[in-house]
């Protein structure tokens, strides 16, 4: 008998393992119906759904293995690395999904609040948050919205060899900045920026690739030690944060 292994857990979402089923338990019934549709949607590989039943979503493991994980170093291939950069990319080649995406109004009121907790509520020294600040607003101008996954951390995206399996967990899916998905799957592993360049096939301004690595840190610290991971372990946001200075 397949044994039940705790994925995530927090307040707000609980995913289950169960052989090659993961069931999703979302106490936001719009995460998960943001999630169907953009997985129906995008032009990558995605898990198969297999059954939608309020709060819960019933999904087929993709094969392969995570590309890597925060706070370790990754073993995929450059050419894997490579091989997502061009998944990206069709993806964001693909037509506008429905959901729309925060202005960037909303979000610079969102980290100028959220920098101010972390230095009042002495969770970071002020130096490294004003500095991470200065850094991220550059991230903070006009773009061309694109097909975005919105959460693409590295440990969502699967890869047998050198091919792309599946790329999991698009309850954040909608229209956004291309260069945050492109960030957000570099956080941590500064060294394979390159090789995702490359595999993307276009000219990205690095200087806003890094603001996102800053502004994603920001707003992940407080939230993250309040749910119980850890942003200090090495390699992780507040390593990353530090890396700027």
């Amino acid at each position: 008998m397949d044994e039940v292994e705790m994925v995530v857990a927090h307040s707000e979402r609980v995913t289950l393992r169960v052989g090659d089923v993961f069931l999703k338990v979302d106490a936001d019934q719009a995460r998960i119906d943001v999630e169907v549709e953009a997985m129906a949607l995008a032009p990558v590989p995605t898990p198969k759904v297999l059954w939608h039943e309020p709060p819960v979503l019933a999904i087929a493991a993709v094969p392969g293995t995570a590309l890597g994980r925060l706070g370790e170093p990754s073993t995929a291939s450059p050419a894997a690395w490579a091989a997502a950069g061009a998944a990206i990319r069709r993806l964001h080649d693909a037509p506008l999904p429905p959901r729309p995406g925060q202005g960037i109004d909303e979000l610079a009121a969102e980290l100028d609040g959220e920098c101010e907790r972390l230095v009042t509520n002495g969770v970071l020294p002020a130096d490294l948050v004003t500095r991470n600040r200065q850094v991220a607003e550059a991230a903070l101008r006009p773009w061309a919205p694109v097909f975005t996954h919105g959460d693409l951390q590295i440990a969502h995206v699967f890869v047998d060899g050198d091919e792309i399996t599946g790329i999991i967990d698009w309850s954040e899916a909608g229209q956004g900045d291309a260069l945050f998905d492109l960030a957000i799957l570099t956080l941590g592993h500064e060294e394979r920026l390159g090789d995702i360049v490359a595999g993307y096939g276009t000219d990205v301004d690095l200087d806003v690739i890094r603001a996102w690595w800053s502004l994603r840190s920001l707003l992940a610290v407080r939230w993250l030690v309040e749910h119980g991971f850890d942003p200090f372990a090495p390699g992780c946001e507040v390593d990353v944060l530090r890396s700027r200075l």
